[in-house]
């Protein structure tokens, strides 16, 4: 655990017991604010700077949007927490070789977008602005956080033929457990953290812990699915990918597990890239008869 965290996770606790709120309202802003925001990486500029850039609006939020390619069979690239789109640089030419068109966004507080912060309902409204302006989209490829965003866009109707998720989160109720755990807070902070984020930065949402996991009523995303996960991925246990596995089933979803890359190191992976371009490269199974009939 970083100096930052121990301290904080060492005031946030000893506060607690004299009084839960204004620890409570500190565990809820560090929730709800990215850390820091990243860089485009040396090794990402060239293909970031290839890219065509469009702007969109999400509650007041000025987003940046990029584009690769001539608009045909668009592939959305949605990044994770503390993220940024140009993480996706190892699989845009690829892509493009493929004959599709990358799209990625850096989600309000991320990357070149302004804001502090931002939630799974913004990166759900941006999906769906994005599918209604260049979609529907061949593919979705997500990263950690973005998994659970695309699954909740998916299963809202978001066309895609395909769902490409990359060391993925499936309990949204994940979020409040992982962060609870890596700043080592008690029981009562992490209850009150939870109902923070359900009263303070979903209100009038109904049933967010069960409408926001990505296995909450598999029967609405039809898109094949491939997992990949890493075993040893220290950040999104690899219990989360069992979770969709479990949820989907195979021929639906095909789970591929790796060692030794952790949480970021799996997303760049050659051999990673290789296989995810390769699901991606083959044929869609043939609808059944009576749907492709319209019956």
């Amino acid at each position: 655990m970083a100096p930052t965290a121990a301290l904080v996770r060492t005031a946030l606790n000893a506060t607690s017991h004299l009084a839960t709120a204004p620890p409570g309202r500190v565990a809820f802003e560090l929730f709800r604010h990215p850390i820091r925001r990243s860089r485009v990486r040396r090794s990402e500029r060239e293909l970031h700077e290839l890219a065509v850039t469009e702007e969109l609006t999400v509650n007041g939020k000025r987003v940046r949007v990029y584009r690769w390619g001539d608009g045909r069979r668009p592939v959305l690239l949605v990044h994770g927490w503390q993220s940024r789109a140009s993480r996706f640089a190892p699989y845009v030419r690829g892509l493009l070789d493929l004959g599709m068109s990358p799209i990625g966004f850096d989600a309000p507080g991320h990357g070149d977008s302004a804001g502090r912060t931002t939630t799974i309902l913004e990166y759900r409204e941006l999906i769906g602005r994005l599918a209604e302006r260049h979609g529907p989209f061949e593919a979705v490829l997500a990263h950690s956080f973005g998994v659970c965003c695309a699954f909740l866009a998916l299963a809202e109707g978001v066309p895609a033929g395909r769902l490409v998720a990359v060391a993925g989160v499936a309990e949204f109720g994940f979020l409040v457990e992982g962060f609870a755990a890596t700043l080592g807070l008690n029981d009562r902070l992490e209850k009150d953290l939870a109902r923070r984020i359900d009263r303070l930065l979903f209100p009038g949402v109904e049933a967010i812990w069960q409408r926001f996991d990505a296995t909450h009523r598999p029967e609405l995303v039809t898109a094949p699915i491939l997992v990949v996960h890493d075993e040893q991925d220290d950040v999104v246990p690899l219990r989360q990918a069992r979770l969709l596995h479990r949820a989907y089933g195979e021929p639906q979803l095909r789970l591929i597990t790796t060692r030794g890359l952790g949480h970021r190191r799996v997303l760049t992976e050659p051999t990673v890239v290789d296989n995810v371009l390769a699901f991606l490269a083959e044929p869609l199974p043939a609808a059944p008869r009576a749907l492709a009939a319209g019956g």
